[in-house]
């Protein structure tokens, strides 16, 4: 239907200038490298959609609607240079709308924007590496469980959550949250440059501000919402279609992010796509959504 739509718009202009066009994908959603309850944001969740809105005929400009309240640094990344690489292909700005959040991995999805629009009321921000789980060290005891682990390599049963912390342990973790950290401050500091307005100790150390400050804090372009910044840059008459995932029926496996129900552990792997969709509420809880 999208490329009959787009054969039927082209024909209604014959003979005269069609009005600007400016696609729009939503980006919403935990970042995570596996379909959770359907909505995860991964590379390969969103690239189609992606790449249909900047090869779209006629396009002018690609417009980015982002709520997301981070994950995957990793798929942050692939997805955010996926947007710069299209747009350097095809020399169309993008404009990014902060819907309510765009924060730790949202906000590194937003970078990848030519310029960054928010409501007053958005959250923006929090550049920073946050792990997190739990510790059950005396749990097995009380229950007389003896747990047996056996690795060849002396740090393989690093974290363990059932052995008490290793301050070792920990500090190999810090040094590898370090390592992305910089890369996240490295990719903020390419992508916003002269326009950041504080020193690296404001910005980069995991706080989060309303839309409004990060505006003077240079995080974000200005206060604004798609359709109005839009009509202002382009003329009232800016199309703007909206680029939607194609999704047929989605099995029991992709919406619990579970192998399958003929596969060995199946009952393992739903309640594994379980904690994982209450980690994904935490993250958006984390932000008061």
């Amino acid at each position: 239907m999208g490329a009959v739509s787009d054969l039927f718009s082209r024909l209604r202009y014959i003979g005269s200038t069609p009005p600007p066009l400016v696609p729009v994908v939503r980006l919403s959603g935990v970042i995570a490298a596996r379909e959770v309850l359907g909505r995860s944001l991964s590379l390969a969740a969103v690239s189609a959609r992606l790449e249909r809105a900047f090869r779209l005929r006629g396009a002018t400009a690609v417009a980015l609607l982002v709520n997301s309240p981070g994950g995957s640094p990793v798929q942050s990344a692939l997805i955010g240079r996926r947007i710069r690489a299209l747009a350097e292909e095809t020399s169309l700005p993008v404009h990014v709308f902060i819907e309510d959040v765009a924060a730790s991995g949202g906000y590194w999805l937003a970078c990848a924007g030519d310029e960054i629009h928010a409501d007053a009321a958005s959250i923006v921000g929090s550049i920073g590496v946050l792990s997190a789980g739990f510790g059950f060290p005396r749990l097995l005891e009380r229950w007389g469980i003896e747990r047996r682990v056996h690795t060849a390599g002396a740090t393989k049963a690093q974290l363990d959550p059932f052995r008490p912390e290793d301050p070792d342990d920990v500090a190999r973790l810090r040094r590898l949250q370090d390592d992305i950290h910089d890369d996240f401050k490295k990719w903020v500091k390419q992508r916003r440059g002269d326009r950041l307005k504080a020193d690296d100790a404001t910005l980069f150390e995991g706080e989060f501000w309303t839309g409004r400050r990060a505006v003077e804090l240079g995080l974000i372009d200005g206060i604004g919402h798609l359709r109005d910044v839009l009509r202002d840059r382009y003329g009232r008459k800016v199309r703007m279609p909206l680029i939607a995932e194609r999704r047929g029926f989605m099995p029991l496996r992709r919406l619990f992010g579970v192998r399958s129900d003929s596969e060995p552990g199946f009952g393992s792997s739903l309640a594994e796509g379980a904690l994982t969709a209450i980690e994904h509420r935490a993250l958006w809880g984390r932000f008061g959504l």
